[in-house]
Order: C-alpha cells, then sequence, then structure tokens
C-alpha cells in the first residue's frame, strides 16, 4: 500500500475534486484569501535532499510572515523535494503550500532518544496527556491562537515519520503524550486541503478549541497496525466541516471529541455544527466515532454519503459513567459498509478515565440519534444499543438499515439495553427495546 496506492488515492482526490460541485460542500465557511505576498522555502537557504534539516529554514520563513505582514497574507511555498525538519510553528494570515513531489518530513527521532521534543502542558479539559500523566509533546505543526491559515497544495505531503514513536508506545517507553501530526488549538477560520499525511506520530489532525475549520480533499494514510492514528479528531470545536477526504489508518478514521470527564465537564466546551461527507476509508476501528471523550458536550452533527471498508466498527458513538457532558442531535445517513466485525455500535461502557477523581454519578445524556439508509455487506455483527443503567439512550432512531451477513443461529443480531426508541425498515430486525411505541413518532417524523 505505498506508491501504487497512493496514485489511486490521488485519482480518487482528482475525482471528487471534479464532481463535487454539483453537490452541497463547505465552500463558503472559511472564505478562500488571496495571498499577494508569496515566497519560497528555498528562499530562506531550504534544501530538498532528503538529507539537510531544514528547521532554520522553515522557522525564519514564518518568523518574516509573522513580523513583516503583507495585505492579505503571505503564501509560503515549498518546491519538490524532500524537506527534513524539527517541529515548527504556523502564524496567523499565511498559506502552507506543498507543490507535487513535495514532501515535509519529521526529522527521524534519534536513539529514540525524544529529550530534545518540546513538551506542551496538558490540555486543560483533559487535565493530563491522552496516554501519559503530564505534559504532552508539541505536535510537528502546531497553529496557537491563529487565524485565516490554510495548508494547501498540488497534493504534496507531510510525513510524521510515525514508526519511532509506536515502537516506544509499544514497549511502554515514552514518559509524555506522543504528537499530534498537525494541531490548531484555539484558532479561527482554518482550511486543510490537498494534502497527503502520513505515518503521524498519534492522532493526524487535532482542531481542538476552535471555530470555522474546512478539511478537504485530503489523503491520510498510516498502517493498520499503527497506534492511536486518528485521522481527523474535531476536539472541542464548532462550525467544522470534513468532505471528500480518503483516511486509511490505525484507529479511527474520524471521532469527534470534547474533553475528558471531570476536567471536560469543567472546562465546557462542546463540539458543535460538525459536518462530514463523502468520506471513504478503511480501519481497524471505527469510520465515523463520537467519543469516548466527550465530557464538554456533543451536538448537532451530520455525517452522509461515508463509504466504509474492512472495518472493525462501521459507526460507533461511545461514553462512560463518570464522563458527563452530553451527545444529542445526531444524523448519520447513506452509509455503505463492507466488511465489517459490528455495524453500528452505540454504547455507554467504553473508555477509560484519565485518573480516580471522576464521579462516577456524573453520568452523560445521549439522546436524538438518528441513523438511516445504511446498508452493510458482510458484517460480522449487525449491531449493538446499550445504555447506561439510570441513564437509558433515548429518542434512538434506525430506520431503513439493512446490514447483511453470515449470521449463526447462536448469534443475536443486535444487542440492547437501557435503551428507548424505534426502528423503521431494519433488517436483521433489531431489539424489542428499538420497537417501543413510546418514541415511535420520533422516529416517524426523523424518517
Amino acid at each position: 500500500m505505498h506508491k501504487f496506492t497512493t496514485i489511486i488515492l490521488l485519482l480518487f482526490i482528482s475525482a471528487l475534486s471534479s464532481g463535487a460541485q454539483d453537490e452541497v460542500t463547505c465552500s463558503g465557511i472559511v472564505p478562500l484569501k488571496n495571498r499577494y505576498d508569496k515566497i519560497s522555502i528555498t528562499d530562506f537557504g531550504a534544501v530538498g535532499d532528503g538529507k539537510t534539516v531544514n528547521t532554520k529554514a522553515f522557522r525564519a520563513a514564518i518568523f518574516r510572515i509573522k513580523h513583516y505582514k503583507r495585505r492579505g497574507g503571505t503564501l509560503l511555498y515549498v518546491p519538490p523535494g524532500v524537506y527534513l525538519t524539527d517541529r515548527f510553528n504556523l502564524t496567523s494570515h499565511m498559506t502552507l503550500y506543498l507543490a507535487s513531489g513535495a514532501v515535509i518530513k519529521a526529522s527521524q527521532v534519534v536513539s529514540k532518544d525524544v529529550s530534545y521534543w518540546p513538551l506542551a502542558d496538558p490540555l486543560p479539559s483533559y487535565g493530563r496527556g491522552r496516554e501519559r500523566e503530564g505534559g504532552r509533546y508539541m505536535s510537528f505543526i502546531l497553529g496557537d491562537g491563529v487565524r485565516d491559515v490554510i495548508i494547501s497544495g498540488e497534493n504534496g505531503t507531510i510525513d510524521g515519520q510515525g514508526d519511532v514513536w509506536w515502537d516506544m508506545w509499544r514497549q511502554r517507553t515514552l514518559p509524555h503524550t506522543r504528537p499530534h501530526l498537525v494541531e490548531f488549538m484555539h484558532s479561527s477560520d482554518i482550511i486543510i486541503s490537498n494534502v497527503i499525511f502520513k505515518n503521524s506520530p498519534f492522532w493526524n489532525i487535532h482542531p481542538v478549541y476552535c471555530s470555522n475549520v474546512v478539511v478537504r480533499y485530503v489523503t491520510i494514510l498510516a498502517p493498520a497496525d499503527s497506534p492511536n492514528t486518528d485521522g481527523i479528531d474535531p476536539d472541542s470545536s464548532s462550525n467544522v466541516c470534513i468532505e471528500d477526504s480518503y483516511i486509511a489508518n490505525g484507529d479511527d478514521m474520524i471521532a469527534i471529541k470534547s474533553g475528558w470527564d471531570e476536567y471536560g465537564v469543567a472546562y465546557g466546551r462542546p463540539s458543535s455544527d460538525i459536518t462530514i461527507r463523502r468520506v471513504t476509508g478503511s480501519t481497524p476501528f471505527a469510520g465515523i466515532a463520537i467519543g469516548s471523550e466527550m465530557s464538554g458536550g456533543v451536538q448537532n452533527v451530520l455525517a452522509e454519503h461515508i463509504n466504509l471498508f474492512n472495518m472493525g466498527v462501521g459507526i460507533h458513538i461511545k461514553t462512560n459513567v463518570g464522563r458527563g457532558g452530553y451527545i444529542r442531535n445526531v444524523t448519520i445517513s447513506n452509509v455503505y459498509i463492507e466488511k465489517a466485525r459490528k455495524g453500528i455500535k452505540i454504547a455507554g461502557n467504553v473508555g477509560d478515565h484519565p485518573d480516580d477523581k471522576f464521579n462516577p454519578n456524573t453520568l452523560p445524556v445521549v439522546q436524538d440519534i438518528t441513523m438511516k439508509s445504511i446498508w452493510g455487506e458482510k458484517i460480522l455483527q449487525p449491531g449493538l444499543v446499550k445504555g447506561i443503567k439510570n441513564a437509558p439512550f433515548t429518542n434512538i432512531c434506525l430506520s431503513d438499515i439493512n446490514l447483511h451477513g453470515s449470521y449463526s443461529a447462536k448469534t443475536t443480531p443486535w444487542q440492547c439495553s437501557d435503551v428507548k426508541g424505534s426502528a423503521l425498515k431494519v433488517s436483521p430486525w433489531p431489539c424489542s427495546e428499538l420497537i417501543s411505541s413510546q418514541d415511535a413518532g420520533f422516529c416517524s417524523i426523523q424518517a
């Protein structure tokens, strides 16, 4: 899955780009800016030979953009070549533009020594690093408190060289949480498009505490066994649109989050108004996921026209006792799933806790979830909908869903508990909890 697959994926993205004009798109959420000022990374001494470390060049170029402001901002052009660099920060009013054949590659960690990699404080909505207590390694490319930033180009590549980080994670030698490949914090008006992201140390694209974010026409690649290489994770962010992209990775393709247990509850910033369209991919985990860290709340989510192959779980909504927060007003429709362990999973017993300070009586609310027009082939188990005792999931609507597979006589197609909702035209027929007359009106209206 390398050179040949990449060519196929580029053709796939190109086809999406040419055909998307007739579709509903993210256009208009973040207006495109014409950068009157254009500079090249080679103007600052960068050499794309795959050997020279170009950290000084990237930092000098971005310093110039930040301190010598030009009308409309500045485009930083990265020509064809392989540009090794340590991590760097972006600034406002800039476009990072990767030409065809351009690769920005993270300098390889030498001898698995990460002591030189700078640390950041834990996210306040998490209280600690996601993997380890304390701080976390700063992301490879970071925009913190920026606005009007574009990462785009001609399907150039940002390569995190994550295998060294993955090995340290497997060997449990990492003292802190691994870095993301690209992260935006406290930022707005962000566009990420027409770029290939590969081999991220941890999550690939992580907008956190952001608003007005568009991710489109991207390809995200990582080996299926790469740990926690989530594709795109909107986190306590609003007005986010993800569309026309391909993701094949080692964890959830797209996961919507909003903080972890008591820290997420205290921070109190939800993820809201999230749109996901025309995304295709493959992973041993979930295609579209919400949670399990959702303590700040998740609401107003639309995911449609999704194609999933060789999946762990097609659609996964996940939470746990002690989370607090809510997941509500979610609509997922027009999904095709081929070969999955489970088609649909909505569960209240998923995910760990940051520490022992969480309150087990702080229960999440899951309500007004609609899934419709979903077709699956080669599905081992159609679905599971299990709420939480004393906090049942309510207004769960399943409509026009067909999940086909070879079910043995011992297989229970659907497992349900602590849930109220209804089902219309679902095959195989779900459990009795989902055909209650109490909520049938809600499902009829949604369908």
